[in-house]
């Protein structure tokens, strides 16, 4: 029986996982008391029709949740094995989940949610630390977060320990507030300057191909991807599981896309790791009629 704990920050994504995993058949159960949890387990064990189950736990259990790690070396010491899946967010992006729901963060107590927050961090840091996978919602589209589950949970895929997002921007417009990397490519001809290319976009080809006729755009990216290979492991150990490399130049259309592009196409060979393509501000000029 594969035994899954998924638990987290409140606003992480926790009840959207669980209906992922019953989609996909695991027997779900979500904030069952702690004292329990070591009966219900033993019961899965002994039911031979359930192959996958899935147990949703957090701090909505009060002064109990202080007994998971207890209750969970009782697991062990019966012998059944379990994984847990730790979900977090950024503080920024878990702020705006509570305020548009309006819903009251349970470790509040009438304080801003920040404190809530940062009181559930700590609550969770020691559960966090037996981990087998965590993942990072913060810049998590649903359906980002579904394929995931599916590749750890359901496909038994390699789980992607670190997600890359290459990031294309354009400085006017400043620069992405949750970049880790941040490069500036303003340092090759702009193809704003010629009239057949300025409406174009760096998704289209004779910009890209613009762009790319020159030496310095092809050396850039060879030392760019040398870099990033080499620090991804290095941040992998020190626990880091999200990543946001940004790339830019004036306006965000151009060359910014141009290299971003070719360097995820580059960087998607590494298949140890989750990479995924965002432009910020491909459309905002011609949104603004220029």
């Amino acid at each position: 029986m594969r035994f899954v704990v998924v638990t987290g920050l409140s606003g992480a994504g926790k009840s959207t996982t669980l209906n992922f995993l019953e989609d996909a058949g695991y027997y779900c159960v979500d904030n069952l008391p702690v004292q329990l949890i070591s009966e219900f387990a033993k019961l899965l064990s002994e039911n031979d029709e359930i192959e996958r189950a899935a147990l949703g736990i957090d701090v909505r259990t009060g002064a109990a949740f202080d007994e998971l790690e207890t209750a969970l070396e009782q697991i062990k010491a019966m012998g059944i094995s379990y994984e847990i899946l730790f979900l977090e967010s950024d503080d920024h992006v878990l702020v705006k989940r509570y305020k548009e729901t309006r819903r009251l963060h349970p470790l509040a107590f009438g304080d801003r949610i920040e404190v809530g927050i940062e009181r559930e961090r700590k609550k969770l840091s020691n559960i966090k630390k037996h981990a087998a996978h965590i993942i990072d919602t913060s810049q998590m589209l649903t359906r980002e977060l579904k394929a995931e589950i599916d590749k750890i949970f359901v496909s038994d895929m390699d789980y992607k320990n670190l997600y890359v997002t290459i990031l294309s921007f354009g400085f006017k417009y400043g620069i992405p507030s949750d970049a880790d990397l941040v490069f500036d490519v303003r340092f090759l001809p702009n193809p704003y300057y010629h009239d057949d290319l300025r409406p174009l976009t760096g998704a289209d080809k004779a910009v890209s191909d613009f762009v790319m006729s020159f030496e310095e755009a092809h050396v850039f990216l060879d030392k760019l991807e040398d870099m990033i290979a080499f620090l991804i492991p290095n941040y992998i150990s020190e626990g880091k599981n999200q990543l946001v490399v940004a790339i830019g130049c004036t306006g965000g259309k151009h060359r910014s896309i141009t290299l971003a592009s070719a360097l995820y196409e580059r960087m998607s060979k590494y298949e140890d790791y989750g990479f995924k393509l965002e432009h910020r501000d491909i459309g905002k000029d011609s949104a603004r009629g220029k």
